[in-house]
């Protein structure tokens, strides 16, 4: 049966996936540009244009916990609000900049306004569970959209009003977001837990303990430092071979296009025939190779697309499929737990790799980044290849109503465990939710409703 959106969880939706996506899109719209248009800055050398590509990583990294625990405490949409206040003051800071120093300053301010965290437990918060999954996937696929946007928008408002004009454009996305924040995302509701979206303190050790979670971590650390890393090289690698600054954006464009479509069928492979382990793997041992070829053969210009093209194919396939392989393995009421763990260690690897691009680019050559980079790959194949397939479970939270007595909740872990299907449990009184992951292939949905009573109390996340 189709569930229908209300009115309030649309526009919680459509406005704060624009959030996410817009912010999303600053931060990497000078991905593609800042190294080329760096020796306008004063004290411009190949490492300090490595730290203000990765610098925003750091702050992320260090305040989105802490920002996402606040606005349990104060509020989402204030310390929404106060992010993108800290991202647009960024902006201006580094459009204003004379000096890669103060290039630097504005990135690690862009990155201080850390609120995915904040933005994603708002939207938990307008939501009820069995559209929640829905929801959350709209969020993943705005960000997908903005990354690609960014990799084009930024070559083209660069080539037209230089490296200022890309970080005041910047400035402008994050006042609009203020706009759309205030008027188009519904006034918030009680702020309630949820963890299948934030941290949950008690489950944080065993999160970081587990080493299949760990793997999936140090993973999506190396995919993030790969790519900070390569794009110190890969703009003045494109000069290399006849692309000028101006026309780069168009074949970014035509890159991605082709990726996405080159990803697509991959993705139903891993998802739909359940070959997950086999196409991580192949993606990451790709990814050695193409930036190996990157290092070693790349001198010519179809060459270099055709490696560029792989390039993404790898990347956004493993952007894709790695928040999956969380969410199937992360335990019961873990969820939020193991993303926020995860999107930490994203964070990290995006400003490592800044650094290690542009201290290898400064030492030895823009060659040395990729190969550099590719054998950072084959230390994460080496990590992962030993890793067993992960079984494909899916979460779900049930809601408990008032005919579930106090006095009999504890009951119903051993009862919802007792389900063909449900292979973990997790039972909260306190929230009067019970969060499962299970087998969909071998659900007994009849027995579970039995459980619960009713059908409808069944509920998706």
């Amino acid at each position: 049966m189709t569930i229908r959106l209300l009115s309030t969880e649309r526009r919680a939706i459509v406005g704060l996936a624009s959030l996410y996506a817009t912010r999303m899109l600053g931060l990497f719209m000078v991905l593609p540009v800042l190294a080329l248009y760096a020796d306008d800055l004063a004290g411009a050398t190949p490492l300090l244009v490595g730290l203000a590509l990765g610098i925003y990583g750091l702050t992320q990294a260090a305040l989105q916990i802490p920002f996402g625990l606040l606005s349990d405490r104060i509020g989402r949409k204030g310390v929404i609000a106060g992010g993108l206040v800290l991202f647009a003051l960024g902006s201006i800071v580094a459009a204003e900049a004379t000096t890669i120093g103060g290039v630097i300053a504005g990135r690690c301010l862009q990155g201080s306004g850390a609120v995915a965290g904040a933005i994603m437990a708002l939207l938990a918060d307008q939501t009820r569970e069995e559209i929640r999954t829905a929801a959350m996937a709209t969020i993943g696929l705005s960000i997908g959209v903005a990354f690609a946007v960014a990799m084009v928008l930024g070559p083209l408002i660069a080539a037209s009003f230089g490296l200022t004009g890309v970080f005041w454009f910047t400035a402008g996305l994050a006042l609009l977001s203020l706009l759309v924040l205030w008027r188009l995302v519904p006034a918030a509701p009680r702020r309630a837990r949820h963890r299948d979206v934030g941290l949950d303190r008690s489950q944080l050790r065993n999160t970081l303990t587990r080493s299949d979670l760990l793997r999936l971590d140090f993973s999506i650390f190396a995919l993030h430092l790969i790519l900070m890393a390569a794009f110190v090289a890969v703009p003045f690698r494109l000069v290399d071979v006849g692309i000028e600054a101006a026309q780069q954006g168009w074949v970014y464009l035509a890159v991605m296009g082709l990726a996405f479509i080159g990803m697509v069928p991959l993705v139903i492979i891993a998802e739909k025939r359940r070959r997950m382990r086999a196409v991580f793997i192949g993606a990451v041992a790709s990814m050695a190779l193409v930036l190996l070829l990157l290092g070693e053969v790349s001198h010519q210009r179809w060459t270099l697309i055709a490696l560029l093209w792989a390039f993404f194919v790898a990347f956004n396939l493993l952007e894709a499929t790695l928040p999956s392989m969380i969410s199937k393995l992360a335990p019961a009421g873990a969820k939020g737990t193991a993303m926020g763990v995860y999107s930490t260690s994203q964070f990290l690897g995006a400003f490592l790799g800044g650094v290690l691009g542009g201290a290898l680019s400064q030492r030895f050559g823009y060659d040395a980044v990729f190969l550099g980079a590719s054998g950072f790959a084959l230390i994460w194949l080496a990590t992962v290849w030993r890793m067993p397939a992960p079984r494909h479970l899916s979460s779900e939270v049930v809601a408990l109503d008032s005919t579930h007595h106090d006095d009999a909740l504890d009951t119903l872990m051993a009862r919802f465990a007792g389900v063909a299907g449900v292979e973990d449990v997790l039972v909260v009184p306190e929230e009067r939710v019970a969060y499962l992951k299970v087998d969909r292939q071998c659900l007994d949905t009849q027995a579970l409703a039995q459980v619960l009573g009713t059908p409808q109390d069944h509920k998706g996340a």
